[in-house]
């Protein structure tokens, strides 16, 4: 299975066209949230995206809210917005879970959860499953731009627990377009401009 994974367009129309186009030649398009930036302009940049017409599975990040991702999602035929829950694409289970974990330092508008309300998240999702979340699993790729670890506990004991195929994530953009291993799982931070990956079912 080829997966078209990206995050973090923060209203980037370019890129968001370019998405379109490489999408043409995946199975399946993978949004690892921020499509909005501080809530504002999520529309704008959904307008774009709904013209894939490829399966697509996207989850807030902390710039939209589950809500907001769903109502914007409306009119994009293709798109499963996750957040908690999932859905199966052609024979694989997907699941996502959105927002900023753990909180984030950028106050009210930002989409956060605390890791204790992130494990309630995560509690459902299937072993050998592709875990699409905006943030990433601690201590993978979520260094930021002084060297500082800032992604989640909780992430990463599902993954330790579950074994996921793969964890699509976004989130802290010093390590966009970067992967690693945890365990036998890969673990992305896709970024903007598009990342390839070929899921070995």
């Amino acid at each position: 299975m080829r997966l078209l994974c990206f995050s973090d367009l923060h209203r980037n129309i370019s890129a968001a066209e370019k998405l379109v186009t490489m999408a043409k030649d995946a199975d399946v398009v993978i949004g690892a949230g921020d499509f909005a930036t501080r809530r504002k302009g999520l529309a704008d940049t959904l307008e774009v995206l709904n013209q894939i017409k490829r399966p697509t599975v996207v989850v807030p990040g902390n710039g939209e809210s589950y809500q907001e991702l769903k109502m914007a999602c409306q009119t994009w035929e293709q798109a499963h917005v996750l957040h908690g829950n999932g859905c199966e694409i052609l024979g694989v289970p997907f699941w996502g879970v959105g927002g900023g974990i753990p909180v984030t330092p950028f106050g009210e508008w930002s989409y956060d959860f605390d890791e204790e309300e992130a494990e309630k998240l995560l509690a459902d999702c299937p072993s050998s499953a592709v875990l699409v979340t905006h943030s990433p699993p601690i201590d993978t790729v979520d260094h930021d731009h002084s060297g500082q670890i800032r992604g989640s506990a909780s992430i990463r004991r599902t993954v330790e627990l579950r074994t996921p195929l793969a964890v699509i994530c976004g989130h802290i953009h010093s390590d966009w377009g970067k992967s690693t291993m945890l365990g036998s799982t890969m673990i992305q931070n896709a970024g903007p401009d598009g990342i390839w990956m070929e899921l070995e079912l």
